[in-house]
C-alpha cells in the first residue's frame, strides 16, 4: 500500500493512529489493572462468603445454634448476601454433605486439600474448614470464571467506547490543525509559483517557522548563484556586442574604401559582399546589446509618461530612411500613459517596425497604432503563417518559413521586454479584418488596464 502523497494527510494519519494506538494501549492497561483489583474483590467475596455459609451452620468460633426446621439452601441463600452467585458444597468429617448450593453437583468439586483459594479451568474456588462440635466441616466454594470475564469484557467495552467517538472528530481536528501549521508553507509555494522566470529577488525573511528558515536561506543561496550566472551571461554578451562595434565599422570602412579603390571589378565585388556580411555581424551585435539590455535593465520606471511622442520619433526616424508612404500611423487622443521605460518601449517598436518591414510584403503599408489602455498594434501584409510557426517566431535565432534575412531576435527582443515588463504579447495570422498578413498586438503596462 502507498503512503499518502499530502504532507497534511500524512501527518494527520501519523498522529491520529499514535493517539488511538496510545488510548488503546491505556484502557488495555487500565482493564489489566481493574481485572487484577476486581479478582481481589471476588475473592475477598469468596471468602467471606464461606465463612458466612460456615457460621450459619453452626461452624467456627462464632457458632449459633442450628434452626429449627429444615436448613435448605434457600434459606442460607436468603441469609448470605451475593451468595446466588457462588456453588458451594459443606462437607461433614466422614464426607457427607451437611448443605449445598441448589444444583450443585459435589461429584464436581475438588477434595479439600488446604484452606486457600484455587481454580480449575471454569471455576475460581476457595476451601475452608471450621470444627463444629466434635466433627470438622470443610466448605468449597466456586465462582465461574465466566463471570468475571464478563465483568472485565463490559469494562473493555465501556472504556473503549469513547474511541468510536472521539477518535472520528480527533482525526478532523488533527488534519485541519496540521493543515494549518503548513499553511506558511502553502504561502511560500505560491509565491514561488507567483515569480516570473526573470525574478531572482531573494526570499528573504518571512516570519517563517524555522523548520522552513533553512529551506528558504537555500533557496536564496540557489537565486543568488542563478542571478550572478545570468548576469555573468548577460555582461559577457553585451561587453562583447560593444566591443565588436569598433573592429567591425573599420572593417565596414576599408571595405568600402576598397570598393572605391580598386579597379578590379571582381575585387569590389568580393569588397562589397565583405561589407554585406559586416553589417549584418554589426547588426547582430547591436540586436545583441538591445537583448542584453531588455534582460537585465529596470524596465519599469515607476512614474507613467505618455508614450505617444516617443511613437512618433520612431516612426519619424523610419519614414526618413526611404520608407516614406509605407507607415501608417493610427494614435489616440488622450495620453497614452504607461510606467513602462522609455528606451524599452522604443527597443520594442524599433524591432517591430523592423521586422514587419523585413519580412511584410514589398512596398505594402505597414499599420502603427496605439489605442487606450496603451495597446501597440503593428500589422503588415504577406502571406498568413500557421499558428506552430507563430508559437516559435518569439524563441532566440528563430526565423518563419526557413528565411534566412535578420538576425532572429527581433520578436525575441520583443518578449523579451514584454514578459519583463509585465506586458502581454500576442501574434495574430492573419490580421484582424484581414485574409493574410500578421499583427502583433502588445498590452502594455497601464494603470487603468484590467486582466
Amino acid at each position: 500500500m502507498r503512503r499518502p502523497r499530502s504532507l497534511q494527510l500524512r501527518l494527520a494519519l501519523t498522529v491520529g493512529l499514535a493517539v488511538s494506538v496510545m488510548w488503546l494501549g491505556s484502557v488495555a492497561y487500565t482493564t489489566q489493572k481493574l481485572r487484577v483489583e476486581l479478582d481481589g474483590v471476588y475473592d475477598s467475596a469468596l471468602r467471606d462468603s464461606a465463612r458466612r455459609l460456615l457460621r450459619l451452620v453452626g461452624a467456627g468460633p462464632e457458632r449459633r445454634p442450628p434452626q429449627s426446621g429444615k436448613n435448605d439452601g434457600a434459606r442460607v441463600v436468603a441469609e448470605t448476601a451475593d451468595v446466588d452467585r457462588f456453588a458451594f458444597v459443606i462437607l461433614g468429617s466422614e464426607g457427607d454433605v451437611i448443605l449445598q448450593s441448589e444444583g450443585a453437583d459435589p461429584a464436581q468439586f475438588p477434595a479439600f486439600e488446604r484452606r486457600g483459594f484455587g481454580q480449575t479451568e471454569e471455576h475460581a474456588l476457595f476451601f475452608d474448614s471450621a470444627p463444629r462440635g466434635e466433627e470438622r466441616l470443610t466448605i468449597v466454594v466456586a465462582e465461574p470464571l465466566s463471570r468475571r470475564e464478563a465483568q472485565t469484557r463490559e469494562i473493555a467495552i465501556r472504556l473503549s467506547l469513547p474511541l468510536l467517538l472521539v477518535i472520528p472528530p480527533s482525526l478532523v481536528v488533527i488534519f485541519l490543525v496540521v493543515g494549518r501549521s503548513l499553511a506558511p508553507m502553502r504561502q511560500l509555494r505560491r509565491d514561488l509559483e507567483a515569480r516570473s522566470s526573470r525574478n531572482l529577488a531573494p526570499l528573504g525573511d518571512r516570519d517563517l517557522p524555522s523548520e522552513l528558515t533553512p529551506i528558504v536561506g537555500s533557496i536564496d543561496g540557489l537565486l543568488a548563484r542563478l542571478a550572478a550566472a545570468f548576469e555573468a551571461e548577460r555582461s559577457f554578451a553585451a561587453n562583447a556586442a560593444h566591443e565588436l562595434r569598433t573592429p567591425v565599422a573599420g572593417a565596414i570602412a576599408q571595405a568600402q574604401r576598397l570598393q572605391v579603390e580598386t579597379g578590379d571589378p571582381k575585387a569590389a565585388s568580393r569588397a562589397q559582399e565583405i561589407e554585406t556580411t559586416l553589417k549584418r555581424l554589426n547588426g547582430l551585435s547591436e540586436k545583441l546589446l538591445q537583448m542584453a539590455r531588455a534582460e537585465g535593465a529596470q524596465l519599469r520606471t515607476g512614474t507613467e509618461t505618455d508614450l505617444r511622442p516617443i511613437l512618433e520619433m520612431i516612426v519619424g526616424d523610419f519614414e526618413r530612411l526611404d520608407v516614406e508612404g509605407r507607415l501608417h500611423l493610427t494614435l489616440a487622443e488622450a495620453p497614452i500613459l504607461s510606467d513602462l521605460d522609455p528606451d524599452a518601449f522604443g527597443i520594442l517598436l524599433r524591432n517591430l517596425i523592423e521586422n514587419a518591414l523585413k519580412h511584410g510584403t514589398t512596398g505594402a503599408p505597414i499599420r502603427i497604432g496605439l489605442v487606450e489602455p496603451a495597446v501597440l498594434t503593428v500589422s503588415s501584409a504577406g502571406p498568413v503563417i500557421p499558428q506552430a510557426d507563430l508559437d516559435r517566431l518569439t524563441a532566440r535565432f528563430a526565423r518563419a518559413g526557413g528565411a534566412r534575412a535578420g538576425t532572429g531576435l527581433g520578436l525575441a527582443i520583443v518578449r523579451t521586454i514584454a514578459e519583463r515588463a509585465d506586458a502581454v504579447l500576442e501574434l495574430r495570422s492573419p490580421a484582424p479584418g484581414r485574409a493574410e498578413g500578421i499583427e502583433v498586438r502588445v498590452a502594455l503596462p497601464a494603470r487603468n488596464r484590467a486582466g
